[in-house]
């Protein structure tokens, strides 16, 4: 018999919630706060957690910090319920590294999927473990980077955003890397006056949100959507389980960061000592590369996102544009930007 940890504050909800998971062949056991359901958590190492948010002593989102970084607690499925449904709150309770979110009231049904379906996934990642161990195998044999690709697709979590949807903000913990399967994402940071700076833009099938692939060090910029985005997030104990065991994929990974460090370099050396005309064309043609598309399709994306990955003013910026678009360079249709003459922004890059 499976044993679920229930922690919710409201005694009414706590006693019919925990007898509908009784009648449905699980074991319950029941906190009243986020203090207690820590302790008990430790103490009886459940199959499953359900949590509310709103809690006295110590909310939900403690109550998850806390077991994440207990290495007995941390692997235990857990699900939050709240009557919170904005889109900032569920994506915080995710960031932190809950596998699932219900809103409140909700259905039995509902509540019996999500619980099946985070003991199924758990059963059957042990019996793949087993069988690896077994035969002698690493976890999951994932030999190279596109293998790796291929486990955030198949494994892991699936998100999809819109454009403008914040992914994560600088500050919050760092349980997740990210796969993206299609769209686009920049990263960025606010300095001390206030002003953006970009510091990267993802595409499809890159990786994005690593800092540290062992420790659970706070985000250092935040992540934002540039136009409708799915990608894949594995939680970062399994990125470092896999690396553990897979030491070729380590040192591939390793080359692999490596070339996008050298990217980021070259970018900064552009931006503290290109011209605002050389900054500007390089941007743009980077921008095309980055996105693998024709240049008769164009590129669509803000001035300001550009000309944050420029590093100059946005002023200065679109004052440059419409010099380009005079000189026949770029045409300039809406958000559109087309490039009519990339030899011509390559020579001046």
């Amino acid at each position: 018999m499976k044993t679920i940890l229930f922690i919710e504050d409201d005694p009414v909800l706590r006693e019919s919630t925990a007898e509908l998971l009784e009648l449905s062949g699980y074991k319950v056991i029941t906190a009243p706060h986020g203090r207690k359901g820590v302790a008990l958590a430790k103490e009886k190492l459940p199959d499953i957690i359900l949590c509310d948010i709103m809690m006295p002593e110590l909310d939900g989102y403690g109550v998850l910090d806390e077991l994440s970084g207990n290495k007995n607690t941390r692997k235990i499925p857990f699900i939050f319920l709240s009557a919170k449904t904005e889109h900032k709150e569920v994506r915080r309770g995710m960031d932190l590294g809950a596998d699932d979110y219900l809103t409140k009231p909700f259905e039995e049904a509902e509540l019996i999927s999500a619980i099946e379906s985070r003991l199924a996934k758990i059963s059957i990642l042990k019996e793949v473990v087993g069988e690896n161990n077994r035969s002698g195998k690493a976890e999951d044999d994932i030999m190279n980077i596109n293998e790796l690709k291929n486990f955030f697709f198949d494994e892991g979590e699936y998100l999809s955003y819109e454009e403008g949807d914040v992914i994560y903000s600088e500050g919050t913990h760092s349980n997740y890397i990210f796969l993206i399967e299609e769209g686009m994402v920049k990263t960025h940071r606010i300095e001390e006056y206030g002003k953006e700076l970009i510091t990267s833009i993802s595409k499809d099938d890159d990786f994005f949100g690593y800092y540290s692939f062992i420790q659970n060090i706070p985000y250092k910029e935040s992540a934002t959507a540039l136009k409708k985005t799915s990608l894949y997030g594995v939680r970062k104990d399994t990125f470092a389980e896999i690396l553990r065991n897979n030491h070729k994929l380590a040192v591939e990974l390793v080359e692999f960061l490596a070339e996008d460090l050298a990217g980021v370099k070259e970018q900064l050396l552009q931006m503290a000592y290109g011209s605002v005309r050389k900054k500007t064309a390089n941007t743009i043609h980077r921008f095309v590369e980055k996105l693998q598309r024709r240049t008769d399709e164009g590129i669509k994306i803000s001035r300001n996102d550009l000309a944050s990955v420029a590093g100059i003013a946005p002023e200065s910026f679109i004052r440059t544009l419409s010099e380009f678009k005079r000189e026949g360079l770029i045409a300039i249709e809406g958000r559109n930007i087309k490039v009519l003459n990339i030899e011509g922004l390559q020579k001046m890059s």
